[in-house]
């Protein structure tokens, strides 16, 4: 049976359950192993229970935010908008609650686990920074919740930031086999947001109307059928439960941003994937070519 187009890929408000704009967790049918909450806050406040489930508390755009959590306070400082570098995190291993208080847009990614492991908050200043890819394969990827930056039980978190007529996800490729040393079982959610390029911007020719996008894609694999072929916007969402996935590709006119949030139910944390093998070819491509000399994006600038 062919899947259905689109199944898997959630507009802005689909997901919604107040008091968050988004809520991805084990409710869904056939989702497990991750989970996403997106809120909004304007001097309020929201609240996370303490259970079996480990968060990473990442600032979207806005102020600061303050993060209750146990018997700790921390502020995070936040940033202005995804597209302006890294931001500080704060990790909350499973057993802790948390409340979050004060104005700005909030992203938390989830994972159920009964692992405790201490809460860690990374400054801004400590998140790896990667540029990756080459030419128009280029993108920025902010690794504050990988394995080789962070000590969590199964969440594996990152940012990605795609200029403008860039690609990324790219080439297509899939993580949903257990092959040791080779691929890893992983759900992958991927947050997006977009916004008018950053050198478009600066020229003060984009209208306040402009409809910023981007678009995403995944095909089946041996381990399930699935089929995206979605225009993405800031606040929609897509799952991968398995498949291929990517590109992503940004519009040369918008940057396209995303946070992937993934874990499995393989015994070890890391992140292996198989490239599609029509397309692995493409790697090989980036020894011939600069990168984009466009990122990476900070402060800004």
């Amino acid at each position: 049976m062919a899947p259905t187009v689109n199944e898997w890929f959630h507009p802005r408000g689909a997901l919604a359950g107040a008091p968050w704009e988004t809520v991805v967790d084990d409710s869904l049918p056939g989702w497990a192993h991750t989970g996403l909450r997106i809120v909004e806050l304007a001097d309020n406040s929201v609240a996370l229970p303490y259970g079996d489930v480990e968060r990473i508390v990442v600032p979207l755009s806005g102020g600061g935010v303050r993060v209750i959590h146990g018997d700790d306070v921390t502020e995070l400082a936040g940033r202005e908008s995804v597209f302006d570098g890294p931001t500080d995190v704060l990790y909350v291993g499973a057993g802790t609650g948390l409340s979050l208080e004060g104005r700005g847009r909030v992203a938390i990614a989830e994972a159920p686990t009964t692992v405790r492991k201490p809460d860690v908050h990374i400054p801004a200043i400590g998140v790896p920074v990667e540029v990756r890819g080459a030419g128009r394969d280029t993108r920025q990827v902010h690794n504050f919740g990988t394995p080789d930056a962070l000590d969590a039980a199964s969440l594996i978190v990152c940012e990605v930031i795609t200029p403008g007529g860039n690609w990324s996800s790219h080439p297509a490729h899939k993580h949903d086999e257990h092959i040791p040393g080779h691929e890893s079982r992983l759900e992958e959610i991927y947050y997006f947001e977009a916004a008018p390029a950053r050198e478009l911007a600066a020229t003060g020719v984009v209208p306040a109307s402009a409809d910023a996008f981007g678009t995403f894609v995944t095909y089946s694999s041996s381990a399930g059928d699935i089929e995206t072929t979605a225009v993405v916007r800031t606040g929609d969402v897509a799952l991968v439960p398995y498949g291929y996935h990517g590109p992503a590709m940004a519009a040369p006119e918008y940057d396209l941003y995303y946070l992937n949030v993934m874990a499995g139910p393989d015994p070890e944390r890391v992140w292996l994937i198989s490239d599609d093998p029509e397309q692995a070819w493409i790697r090989d491509t980036w020894a011939h070519q600069r990168q984009d000399p466009r990122l990476p994006y900070r402060d800004g600038r």
